[in-house]
């Protein structure tokens, strides 16, 4: 199992506030069958260039990897991409995929979006080898027309949820309709720390859908991915690239 979205590199962002926290939740999420990590710390354009980013990631990720042992969850580095102006023409976007992948983590504002913002979505997707995978997706949906979300599907846009939107008894129904019809491709935990927002991929399983009986996908880093769904339907053009969604990009690191 796979946490797709997950603050626990040490001191990077409002996520896990040191090596210690970070190992404590990497324990926490190995006991709740957690064996694959997405690190995907905020990245926000107005405070770094990617590469200054890039190499705050690395500092972190050494301090994560000196107190790492075997038996706990692998990582995998990423980012969660906050929406800028002007991201779809952004160089050195593509250096924020997730490792591995074409799979760029977005988080887009959270408030009605505009024509500029979705154009810039598209912009992003239709560049070669990026595939957008929306963050915490349940918390856009009060905001959107269904227009919009029709739209992104055809663009062949992914969407992530958090698990709290599956363990939640006020959500948990349209958790589940969201993830019959299709619109609901990885899921992930959105762990900042071990206190107020602790790993709960494992929390509560009599009260979650049985993902285990979903197949992972055919590349690392493998993950919830929910085969048969609908979404194929109305993204062609993702639909044929599913096999190559998450296949490895030349001169990415592992």
């Amino acid at each position: 199992m796979t946490d797709m979205h997950c603050h626990i590199l040490p001191g990077m962002d409002d996520g896990s506030r040191s090596a210690a926290e970070s190992l404590s939740m990497l324990e926490a999420s190995a006991a709740q069958g957690v064996d694959r990590i997405v690190a995907t710390p905020h990245f926000y354009a107005g405070e770094n260039s990617p590469e200054v980013f890039l190499s705050r990631r690395e500092h972190a990720y050494e301090r994560l990897k000196a107190v790492w042992r075997p038996g706990l969850p692998e990582i995998a580095l990423g980012a969660e991409v906050c929406w800028f102006a002007g991201a779809g023409q952004c160089d050195g976007l593509e250096r924020l995929r997730i490792a591995g992948t074409r799979l760029l983590l977005l988080e887009m504002p959270f408030t009605r979006w505009t024509e500029r913002m979705l154009r810039e979505v598209r912009e992003i997707q239709e560049r070669p080898g990026m595939t957008v995978l929306l963050a915490h997706v349940e918390r856009y949906l009060g905001g959107q027309p269904p227009a919009v979300w029709e739209a992104l599907l055809d663009w062949g846009v992914l969407n992530q949820c958090n698990a709290d939107f599956f363990l939640r008894w006020r959500t948990r129904r349209k958790a589940l309709q969201m993830l019959r019809e299709g619109r609901i491709h990885f899921l992930g935990s959105d762990s900042h720390n071990m206190d107020t927002r602790p790993p709960r991929l494992g929390k509560a399983p009599g009260r979650r859908p049985d993902f285990s009986a979903s197949p992972p996908v055919p590349a690392p880093p493998s993950a919830f991915w929910f085969p048969g769904c609908s979404w194929a339907r109305h993204a062609p053009k993702c639909a044929r690239q599913k096999t190559a969604l998450l296949r490895p990009t030349a001169g990415r690191r592992q």
